[in-house]
């Protein structure tokens, strides 16, 4: 994977260097033979930005340097770099770098410029990764469902408040659920966060569909027992493939964060697999803080992230 990466950034820098090309993002995971999807999960995983991102910053630290550099009027500037009037262009300069052309252009600067980036692989492995690598048959999710925004860092506080706000006793009917249709070896078991529709860069504060869910065989009935009036249920659809589960236990969220991070940065790059689209699952058992620890310390965690490759 860091060989393509490698030459996704080097095919970026021809065509940014060229007047009126575009990026086409699809077209850049043909030539490096992968997928749109893998390519752009992996991109912003390991740089923080979406390639989109990456792309206007690249176009705009060129733009930067032929103001400083050339006499060319804004309008042929804003041109070259696949605007069509002097507003857009500007617009895009002033977000890129927080000043305008013609500020840029007399007085030299300021500028933020994006530097072409570089990968280079650094050999880990003094903290195992616990994976395994399952070939499930399609199942069903069920469970309540809303739309939030993606948060990196941290507890996402809408996905809180979303549970806080389900009526009492939904959990535990959800649990109860799961129980009574249990199979580990073809599913996820137990109550599970389920993560679909996200943006294809995982861009921050782009919205997902987050379901409190459980996992039941294909074609099972949506209806859950016990559940409290009034609580509308979500049906999601899996379709059969291969999964890789990596388990994570400690100081809840951080060491399950560090585990979602790990499996772009570890993982992947030294894997034959790639990410597929589909849902990505998380099963989280929480345990409060033991009696007589210091009130400093805060939840562990035991947990399972399921992501949906291929190889």
């Amino acid at each position: 994977m860091i060989a393509q990466l490698t030459a996704v950034v080097e095919r970026i820098e021809q065509l940014v260097a060229e007047p009126g090309a575009s990026v086409d993002v699809p077209a850049l995971a043909r030539e490096v033979a992968t997928t749109e999807h893998h390519l752009r999960r992996m991109f912003s995983a390991l740089t923080g930005m979406p390639i989109s991102e990456y792309v206007r910053r690249r176009w705009m630290t060129r733009a930067a340097d032929d103001l400083v550099a050339g006499d060319d009027d804004l309008l042929s500037v804003a041109v070259r770099h696949g605007y069509s009037s002097t507003e857009s262009f500007g617009r895009a300069f002033r977000a890129v770098h927080g000043a305008r052309p013609t500020d840029v252009r007399r007085a030299g600067g300021p500028v933020r410029a994006q530097l072409p980036l570089r990968f280079h692989l650094t050999v880990e492995g003094s903290t195992p990764m616990d994976v395994r690598v399952l070939d499930l048959p399609a199942f069903r999710l069920i469970g309540p469902s809303a739309r939030v925004p993606l948060v990196h860092a941290g507890a996402n506080p809408h996905i809180a408040a979303f549970l806080r706000g389900l009526p009492p006793g939904t959990t535990d009917a959800l649990a109860a659920f799961a129980a009574a249709s249990a199979d580990p070896a073809t599913r996820p078991s137990g109550v599970v966060a389920v993560s679909d529709g996200l943006d294809p860069d995982r861009a921050e504060g782009t919205e997902l569909t987050y379901q409190h869910a459980v996992a039941v065989p294909a074609g099972a009935t949506p209806a859950v027992p016990g559940l409290p009036e009034g609580v509308a249920v979500a049906t999601t659809e899996v379709a059969a493939g291969t999964w890789a589960v990596f388990a994570s236990s400690g100081p809840f969220p951080a060491a399950l964060q560090d585990t979602w991070a790990r499996t772009a940065t570890e993982w992947f790059p030294s894997q034959p697999y790639r990410l597929r689209p589909g849902p990505e699952l998380l099963t989280v058992t929480v345990h409060p803080p033991a009696a007589g620890t210091p009130a400093t310390s805060g939840p562990t965690a035991d947990a399972e992230i399921w992501l949906p490759v291929a190889r």
